[in-house]
């Protein structure tokens, strides 16, 4: 079953590597006010969507002001120049577009989905370049949207995965702004006038990313790009503090009376860009990022039964993101889950993936490439992360040639270099 399996894996990938083979041409320039551009020509659909990503995320939160960077891209759509938020979204529906975005640990994003006829893309892009440029961030509407993170905030301090996660995310960065959490209290705290200080210093055109993947030309894209950015202050790009160190080895247990207990183990690993993320990619994929065939999930779950479901992943930040194992059982028998992991985890960095192991994992993980390229939204984010990212501009040409290029001795090493136990914070949260 195994054997076959994997051959089919394999067919799929030979199947569809016509279509990967394609490619995404992306182009690449330098707005005149100073923002990073790039487009990609799709004339599958008469549709334009547009991603406008600023380093302005959770890692730029003033100390102590923790909840700055959320609340402001909160802010920033709720009303702007001479519309109120309920008048954005009449216009926004007037044309059938889309306008969406959040803010994450390491930037705030703004999108548009229109189609691409004058009628209907002039008047959604005047929306977004008014949002971008001229924010009203209206008193009323700044109390209740902090009101309402301060309610959620509370809410997410009773959640035991909430909790959890918070945890995790200080111990792994006790230095550093990516441990920042924020606080009920921190963003009480915040004013309307410090959201706008953080807007005026980071939403500026030098620290702007504009990807754009539609139905246009190489002109239209240039000339819509710079006037989403023109109205900007030129500014500078957001400095970065110092990367992250890596912490102290420890075992953080934290009470809860849920049943169920939260188990997260991991330490910072590796940024965007790192040449050992292939590797550790194909390598994940047996440990535990392949679902019913990772080791982990073999002997946390089917062998023992202590839980639903195991996972590892690695998720690379602008500075070193995290390795993670995570995995929920009761709460009698969290010891145990736990060292089974730990086993599992010491196992293989110590053998690395058999033979089989690193077939099935590259078959899986180029054969289901395409389908991250299967639509416009999909090529929107993929290439807004090269952009923000700085990653090389073939990175989805080469993407299946850098998996099949990894061999269990680069995997070894890879985790050898990253994974160092000795550092690895564990987070319990209900644990007898």
């Amino acid at each position: 079953m195994k054997r076959l399996l994997l051959a089919l894996a394999t067919l799929y990938a030979l199947l569809i590597a016509p279509l990967a083979e394609a490619g995404v041409r992306i182009e690449h320039w330098i707005s005149p006010s100073g923002a990073r551009v790039y487009f990609v020509e799709s004339r599958g659909l008469p549709i334009l969507d547009v991603q406008v990503d600023f380093a302005a995320g959770s890692m730029f939160d003033p100390e102590g002001k923790s909840g700055t960077a959320g609340l402001t891209r909160t802010l920033l759509d709720l009303g702007a120049g001479n519309l109120d938020e309920n008048a954005i979204a009449d216009r926004l529906a007037d044309v059938g577009a889309i306008l969406s975005g959040g803010a994450d640990t390491d930037r705030a994003s703004v999108a548009l989905r229109t189609l691409v006829s004058p009628d209907k893309r002039d008047p959604a892009l005047d929306i977004l370049r008014t949002v971008l440029a001229s924010p009203r961030y209206d008193a009323t509407v700044f109390e209740r949207e902090k009101a309402r993170a301060v309610a959620g905030l509370k809410d997410a301090l009773t959640r035991p995965d909430a909790i959890s996660g918070r945890a995790f995310w200080q111990a792994l960065y006790p230095k550093h702004p990516y441990g920042r959490q924020s606080t009920p209290e921190s963003v009480a705290a915040l004013t309307r006038e410090e959201l706008l200080a953080f807007y005026r210093s980071h939403y500026v055109a030098r620290n702007a990313t504009v990807t754009l993947v539609g139905s246009i030309a190489r002109g239209d894209a240039e000339r819509i790009a710079e006037s989403l950015v023109a109205g900007l202050p030129a500014g500078a790009p957001a400095a970065l503090p110092p990367a992250p160190g890596l912490p102290k080895g420890e075992t953080r247990a934290l009470a809860h009376p849920a049943t169920q207990s939260h188990i997260t183990i991991g330490l910072p690993a590796v940024e965007r860009g790192n040449p050992d993320f292939f590797p550790l990619l194909v390598g994940n994929y047996t440990l535990g990022g392949g679902g019913f065939v990772s080791r982990l999930m073999k002997e946390v779950r089917d062998k023992r039964g202590y839980a639903y479901s195991v996972y590892s992943y690695f998720a690379p930040l602008r500075q070193s993101g995290p390795f993670q194992i995570g995995l929920q059982t009761k709460r009698s028998q969290a010891k145990e889950a736990l060292s089974v992991a730990l086993d599992v985890l010491k196992a293989f960095l110590a053998e690395g993936p058999t033979a089989d192991e690193l077939a099935a994992a590259k078959a899986n993980l180029t054969g289901s490439f395409p389908l991250r390229l299967d639509s416009n939204k999909k090529i929107l984010e993929n290439v807004a992360n090269i952009g923000f990212y700085g990653l090389p501009l073939d990175y989805l040409d080469r993407y299946q040639e850098k998996i099949q290029a990894v061999t269990a001795d680069d995997v070894r090493r890879a985790f050898a270099k990253t994974v160092r136990p000795d550092h690895l914070v564990t987070v319990t949260v209900a644990a007898d």
